[in-house]
């Protein structure tokens, strides 16, 4: 595009005299004299005579041959022609740099030169950046210059020339845009910025556009970042009615310049995939867009969380996503996902040899870089050496990370004792780190950034100590964090490591082989969040697997004990706790020996709830009570409640259903002393329980379900499981068993084979069998609900199953299994159980000798 000229007025009218315009058009172009000259069929001589002034009366086949050369049309055309008939006495600046000039609005009083506008190219997902620009430039009073800075392909010029065509009307004294050259300098600048604005020289453009605003773009800076700054600095002097719109891979570093980094477009979570959901998302809306410009079907059902993984993994940059789409008219999107979702750098553009500035869907862009790999380089060498070395190391965060994080990482690997956050200010303002979000963790890189340096990482041997000062930084932040995850400040606790949830597995994987004592301590500090995130299992599984581990033999002792108590703590929510009892009483011993009060508080606590699962209620009773002595002895109010909510199991075990309910009275008064919300809400769940176990189905349904949900927001899915669960058994018990069927199938809907709440489905399953008066059917329930006791589940639920399979079948088998139980259990059958037995004319002393 180059600068178009609608009329003239006359041969004495200051505007620019043929060696200028011609050197505008050039330049615009992307052409050096030498190749104008070919393509017009010139001597070079003859073109850098003209530019210079020298032949002020050139043949008029001459300039015909320029202009056909220039490809000239029109008014521009003519513009051109007119002025190679005047006699020019001004010369332009001399010199060989390479600006090009190109016209970007159209907006000129009747005195001046109005330039062509081209049109802006289609924005998805910059709405709020287009407003805050359009106010910043025609706001009283704003910046001189304003920078957009980023990552190439982040569609820096693409929103510069959308902005500019929005705030014509407010420049009256024109709105024009020059493309900077690789060897531009700051004479190159001023001439052409004084030709496009429509005077011969910067004195001149000062006279014309006196009290009138103007706008100038200047894209690409980094070509020439020096000369570029020179020149605004004397523009900005000279014309104070000018105002800068630039663009660039960094700040250009004048006076009065504001600062505005684009970023990436919003990209959707991990857990969308919904078409509509999709659409909300810039990134997704953009992929969709580019996708259908090359197939004609849109994305189905089936390819949507393949779109909803590329656009994550592509970062929301613009060039990256129209790079990847154009592969769409030949591959789906699975099969794009998996040819390039793992060689994102290497996404090229199909015609890369393309210059000066040209649409590309959502980048109007100079000399695009072959691959996505060379876009990453060019801002990466644009930083000092210390700063890619910090770049290299933040490249080992899998997610986002905090400032503080950042600090802790670097300290001592690159000698930094100071303050990172001009580093940071500096890797986001070149577009290689983004902020997403106002909390702590709102840094992150794109993971072309990322991917590019680790590349730089893996290439200087780096990588395994970067790896191994990653796990140390993330296994002090959850040690310093796991500490407040029983206490006021849970939620903020889990929070926090939700976070850090990919950084804590790479950690742990890393550690794991190359340092298992950093390893173990970490996922010793693990278990509360492992449990309230539902992940039991594997995390029983990493701590046996580190505590085998012959390397972690001499490990610090306590570690060892935290991270057998870990196993156990674990093991109770699969009902796998009697293969953990001696793991338990041998760390109970270890933090007796050491005197940590709070060790063996946990200790104990771990061991009651694992000798209630397996039988040993006696022991389970002494076990709580010692730990309320030693709780009050040290005055934990926290640990007094953990210990009353132990003892409330063995007043159910005994009957005693009112002194349970005083008991949890007081779990939940010392509770919120303490701040300990989620105490409370299990001191309410177990309240449940027992206004079922009095046969108050109501009350246990209604405040069954609100419990439900305030357990699913903490998220313990643990517990919020066996809630649900005692809300479905009274409302089979109630018999309202369409309700209890819909409580069946949200409790397996994604249940693991092996969980407790199986044997709680088949005790509902029984019920509801029972209560449609299919003894057969219910006799089978019950019986599987008997035997998943087996497991280690509560034996209070083993009784109650089998208390259904008496009162279904009268089997003596079955009879003597209850009596047994309930010796074994010590558990004694509450008024509706024996109600229950009665009714079917096979009532006995079960349990009463208890």
């Amino acid at each position: 595009m180059t600068p178009a000229h609608d009329h003239l007025s006359g041969p004495d009218d200051g505007r620019p005299p043929l060696g200028e315009l011609l050197r505008g058009h050039r330049l615009a172009a992307g052409l050096t004299q030498a190749e104008l000259a070919e393509r017009a069929g010139l001597g070079v001589r003859t073109v850098r005579d003209l530019e210079r002034g020298r032949a002020s009366r050139p043949q008029r086949s001459t300039v015909e041959l320029l202009a056909d050369a220039l490809g000239l049309t029109g008014g521009v055309r003519a513009a051109f022609l007119s002025a190679a008939r005047r006699r020019t006495v001004e010369r332009a600046a001399a010199g060989g740099g390479e600006v090009g000039a190109t016209a970007v609005a159209a907006s000129a009083p009747a005195s001046g030169t109005p330039f062509a506008l081209p049109p802006p190219v289609e924005l998805v997902g910059r709405e709020r950046d287009r407003a805050d620009l359009v106010a910043l430039l025609t706001t009283d009073g704003g910046p001189p210059v304003v920078s957009l800075v980023g990552l190439a392909g982040v569609g820096k010029t693409a929103l510069a020339l959308a902005v500019a065509h929005e705030v014509v009307d407010a420049h009256p004294g024109g709105v024009a845009g020059v493309l900077v050259g690789e060897s531009s300098d700051a004479a190159d600048m001023l001439a052409t910025v004084s030709a496009v604005l429509g005077a011969s020289r910067l004195a001149d453009l000062a006279a014309r556009l006196r009290g009138r605003p103007a706008l100038l773009l200047v894209d690409a800076v980094e070509r020439a970042p020096g000369p570029v700054a020179e020149a605004l600095r004397q523009l900005t002097d000279v014309v104070p009615t000018l105002r800068v719109l630039v663009t660039g891979r960094h700040p250009v570093g004048v006076p009065g310049e504001l600062v505005r980094p684009v970023a990436p477009l919003d990209v959707p979570p991990p857990d969308v995939d919904d078409a509509v959901e999709l659409a909300r998302y810039p990134a997704a809306a953009l992929f969709t867009a580019r996708l259908a410009r090359v197939r004609r079907e849109p994305p189905d059902q089936r390819e949507l969380p393949a779109l909803a993984a590329l656009v994550r993994r592509l970062g929301g940059l613009p060039l990256a996503i129209e790079l990847m789409a154009a592969r769409g008219r030949i591959l789906d999107l699975d099969e794009l996902l998996d040819r390039y979702g793992n060689r994102v750098l290497d996404l090229a553009a199909a015609d890369p040899g393309r210059r000066g500035w040209e649409p590309a869907g959502t980048a109007v862009r100079a000399a695009a870089p072959v691959t996505l790999r060379e876009a990453v380089a060019t801002s990466y060498r644009l930083l000092a050496g210390h700063e890619r070395a910090a770049l290299r190391r933040l490249a080992v965060f899998a997610n986002r990370w905090s400032v503080e994080l950042a600090e802790e990482l670097l300290a001592d690997e690159i000698g930094w004792a100071v303050d990172p956050v001009p580093l940071l200010d500096r890797l986001v303002q070149l577009g290689l780190v983004s902020v997403r979000g106002t909390g702590a963790f709102r840094f992150r890189l794109l993971d072309a950034v990322r991917d590019f340096a680790l590349e730089r990482v893996a290439g200087r041997g780096e990588l395994t100590a970067i790896r191994r000062r990653h796990a140390l930084v993330v296994t002090r932040l959850v040690a310093r964090t796991a500490p407040d995850l029983a206490g006021p400040e849970l939620s903020r606790a889990v929070r926090l490591l939700d976070e850090v949830t990919s950084d804590i597995g790479t950690a742990l994987a890393h550690a794991a082989t190359d340092d298992p004592h950093t390893a173990l301590r970490l996922a010793a500090a693990l278990p509360r969040w492992w449990r309230l995130r539902g992940r039991d299992v594997t995390g029983r599984q990493w701590l046996r697997r580190l505590l085998a581990d012959p390397r972690t033999a001499d490990a610090d002792p306590m570690v060892r004990a935290w991270a057998l108590l870990g196993v156990a703590r674990l093991a109770v929510e699969h009902g796998a706790g009697a293969a953990e009892l001696a793991a338990v009483r041998s760390a109970l011993d270890v933090f007796a020996a050491r005197g940590d009060v709070t060790g063996e508080l946990e200790a104990r606590s771990v061991l009651c709830a694992l000798l209630v699962a397996t039988g040993g209620h006696d022991e389970a009773r002494e076990q709580a009570r010692a730990m309320l002595v030693v709780a009050t002895r040290h005055d934990r109010l926290r640990n007094i409640a953990v210990a009353q909510y132990h003892l409330t199991w063995h007043e159910i075990r005994l009957g005693n259903l009112a002194g349970a309910r005083r008991r949890l009275a007081t779990v939940d008064r010392l509770a919120a002393q303490c701040g300990e919300r989620r105490l409370r809400l299990l001191a309410r769940a177990s309240l449940v329980e027992v206004a079922r176990y009095q046969g108050r189905y109501a009350e246990a349904v209604e405040r069954g379900r609100r419990t439900v949900g305030a357990l699913a927001e903490l998220g313990d899915p643990g517990h919020r499981r066996r809630a649900l669960g005692t809300v479905g058994l009274a409302l089979a018990q109630d018999g309202r068993l369409d309700e209890a069927a819909e409580v069946l199938t949200e409790l397996r809907t994604g249940t693991d084979q092996g969980r407790p709440e199986e044997g709680i489905c088949a005790l509902i399953e029984g019920i509801v069998a029972l209560r449609r008066g299919d003894r057969e059917l219910a006799a089978e329930w019950f019986g599987v609900a008997a035997g998943a006791g087996a497991a280690g589940q509560d034996r209070r639920d083993v009784v109650e199953a089998l208390v259904g399979l008496v009162a279904s079948t009268g089997d003596p088998g079955a009879r003597e299994r209850l009596d047994r139980a309930c010796r074994q259990s010590g558990i004694r059958l509450l008024p509706q159980e024996w109600e229950l037995l009665r009714d079917h004319g096979r009532s006995s002393d079960a349990g009463e000798d208890d």
